[in-house]
């Protein structure tokens, strides 16, 4: 059985990969994540989820559909709810790759924060599967919160320090600066 998991980056993609090749998958990552700003945080995070794919020998797709213009224009129609357009977006992009690909189930590394708003992503996997005949693969990962991070420093792989976007950049640097330290992810 094929997969395709859409990876925000390397260290989320940890867990997630272990689990999904212990399940017997065979892993694609797909990385698509017009929201990471700036650009060089956008090359700093493919080349850790490269770094995770190399480790358990698994393909990676999607560098360089890094339409900063298409997200910005999509996630700002609703910017009260912003991090459902960007899950949308994000999650919509993936289920046609998969279908590009011929792979017929997908699942995403946003099931792994507890920053991430777990249903809303949840729901926008099992709408976008709807009819498209892609299957969402539903796995609640943040079981594996603390272990991918232990595997993250294992491999010695890059860690972000905010979630992505310039929104939750500044939220992360502002909470700091309000309260004199941050947590990240």
């Amino acid at each position: 059985m094929r997969i395709l998991l859409h990876a925000c980056c390397g260290p989320c993609a940890t867990y997630p990969i272990e689990q999904l090749l212990l399940k017997k998958y065979e892993v694609t990552c797909y990385f698509f994540n017009p929201n990471i700003h700036g650009y060089q945080e956008y090359v700093k995070r493919y080349e850790a989820l490269k770094a995770v794919c190399d480790n358990y020998n698994v393909k990676l797709s999607g560098f360089g559909e890094y339409n900063l213009f298409e997200w910005f224009s999509s996630v700002l129609k609703n910017i009260d709810d912003r991090c459902l357009s960007c899950y949308t977006h994000r999650i919509e992009a993936t289920v046609k790759k998969a279908g590009e690909l011929n792979i017929s189930n997908f699942t995403t590394t946003l099931l792994i924060s507890h920053k991430q708003d777990h249903e809303k992503i949840r729901a926008v996997c099992e709408s976008s599967s709807e009819n498209s005949g892609v299957r969402f693969f539903y796995e609640d990962f943040r079981k594996g919160w603390k272990e991918h991070w232990l595997i993250t420093g294992k491999l010695n792989i890059y860690k972000q320090q905010y979630c992505g976007c310039l929104f939750s950049e500044k939220e992360r640097f502002e909470k700091k600066s309000c309260h004199g330290s941050a947590d990240i992810l």
